[in-house]
């Protein structure tokens, strides 16, 4: 029998890990009206941004028809908002509104405690190349999707 220790490799490790912040970051933006898998579109938009559905999608490296149903809950929530795109009238851009505005600095807040709490015991040093590896790591699986969609 083969001797394998699925522990040993980084990716069900980083899985883990993913995870984990996931519940973790969930719990703490609920309260404000928010939910973890919106965050990449808060990100993009926290700064008055319009983008559009496919930009957000592309960014966010999700699914189109999962983008929509997300910018659905959010606008039903009224988180976001849809204006007319100018440049592309069957075409809108999205906005954040107000309220989602107001509670931004709130649930960046609540996640950063929550990191320091993740990363306490680690130095400035390690946690510094803890994110220059996963950047290199992201960026190798990024070229590694690219070139399997290309085949």
């Amino acid at each position: 029998m083969m001797d394998w220790d699925l522990f040993d490799t980084p990716a069900p490790l980083i899985n883990m890990a993913s995870r984990a912040f996931s519940r973790l970051g969930e719990r703490r933006v609920r309260a404000l009206g928010f939910n973890i898998g919106q965050l990449p579109v808060l990100y993009l938009l926290r700064n008055g941004a319009q983008m559009s559905q496919k930009d957000l999608a592309k960014f966010a490296k999700i699914e189109q028809p999962s983008m929509a149903q997300m910018l659905a809950r959010m606008e039903r929530d009224g988180l976001i908002r849809r204006t007319p795109d100018p440049a592309d009238g069957r075409s809108s851009l999205v906005s954040l509104t107000e309220a989602a505005v107001a509670k931004l600095p709130a649930a960046r807040q609540a996640l950063e405690e929550g990191r320091d709490r993740v990363l306490s015991g680690f130095s400035a040093d390690e946690v510094q190349t803890l994110v220059q590896l996963m950047r290199r790591l992201n960026q190798n699986l990024d070229r590694m999707v690219a070139e399997e969609d290309r085949s």
